[in-house]
């Protein structure tokens, strides 16, 4: 019975890791500024969202509360999200003990707009290796113009960090060879992720449930290098999720751990959650175990909109 839930509740949790997600590659200036640390970086082509009924559904259900105070902040300075941003890019990274977030807005900002607001509000900028910092109002948030383009924003110890690894007085996401030969398999896709081991770790654990407590799994976590995945919504939604894993026999046996699982499930399943384990695939290929979702509009509203996706996403 402790397997009973990880179908659903796999899709689900990865689907509220990856946040609001909807993005295009790093260019080198984004790359040089997010500290090499990182356990995940999700990118957002935030433009889709508008034209995706269920996309746009998705984040209403499901969106952390950092985004919401981000998108408060944004509008106070006079930036309109979604017609001004074209893309957004979440980091958390290890900054000793601490594990901080910092982001990246890339769009075409009202800079005349932006600075009259904020001189309107009386707000001071105050100055860091170069750049000048203002405060978003919200939640401790800053922010700085890196370009007429680019908006580098989060907590100061946050942007504290990424301006070093900028400087070169911090590695950079440059450095860091094992994220780095993840991307190009996903950067290219409108929603796209890349995690760590640690974040790969957390981020099964979570979706897994009670079936992390198994001793199959205590062993194979610590097996798993890093994990990418990609979403979309051109066509109903598809989710496809790579972990990559030390061996092949480790990748086999946690494509067993999952199959079982949803197998279990689907017995008792109904509605929406059958639905969600039908349009599920998990195998493993050499050392990767792969996650393929795929279903139709429809289906996923209704998914988004039943008791069992409320349960798992609390």
């Amino acid at each position: 019975m402790i397997i009973k839930r990880i179908g659903l509740r796999l899709v689900t949790m990865i689907l509220l890791a990856a946040g609001p997600v909807w993005a295009a590659a790093l260019g080198t200036s984004a790359r040089s500024i997010i500290p090499g640390e990182v356990q995940q970086i999700i990118s957002v082509d935030y433009r889709q969202v508008s034209q995706s009924s269920v996309a746009e559904s998705l984040r209403d259900k499901i969106l952390p509360e950092n985004l919401k105070q981000f998108e408060t902040a944004l509008r106070s300075v006079a930036i309109d999200p979604e017609k001004e941003i074209d893309q957004l890019t979440f980091v958390s990274f290890r900054d000793g003990p601490q594990l901080r977030f910092v982001g990246l807005a890339q769009g075409q900002f009202p800079l005349k707009k932006i600075f009259a607001r904020l001189k309107a509000r009386k707000t001071k900028a105050t100055r860091l290796r170069g750049n000048y910092l203002y405060d978003m109002g919200s939640g401790g948030l800053r922010m700085t113009l890196l370009d007429s383009s680019t908006m580098l924003f989060g907590e100061l110890p946050s942007l504290t960090a990424a301006l070093a690894a900028r400087d070169g007085e911090l590695g950079s996401l440059q450095s860091n060879n094992t994220l780095l030969d993840l991307m190009p398999e996903v950067e290219s896709g409108p929603i796209w992720s890349v995690l760590d081991a640690a974040g790969t770790q957390t981020m099964l654990r979570a979706a897994l449930g009670d079936a992390a407590k198994l001793a199959d799994y205590e062993t194979t976590k610590k097996r798993l290098l890093a994990s990418r995945y990609t979403m979309d919504f051109a066509d109903g939604v598809n989710f496809n999720l790579d972990v990559i894993t030390s061996d092949s026999m480790t990748a086999a046996t946690l494509s067993r751990l999952v199959q079982a699982g949803v197998m279990f499930k689907k017995i008792q399943a109904a509605g929406a959650e059958k639905i969600a384990l039908d349009s599920l695939n998990v195998d493993s290929e050499g050392d990767n175990l792969r996650m393929r979702f795929k279903t139709d509009d429809k289906n996923f509203e209704s998914l988004l909109n039943s008791d069992l996706f409320a349960a798992v996403s609390r």
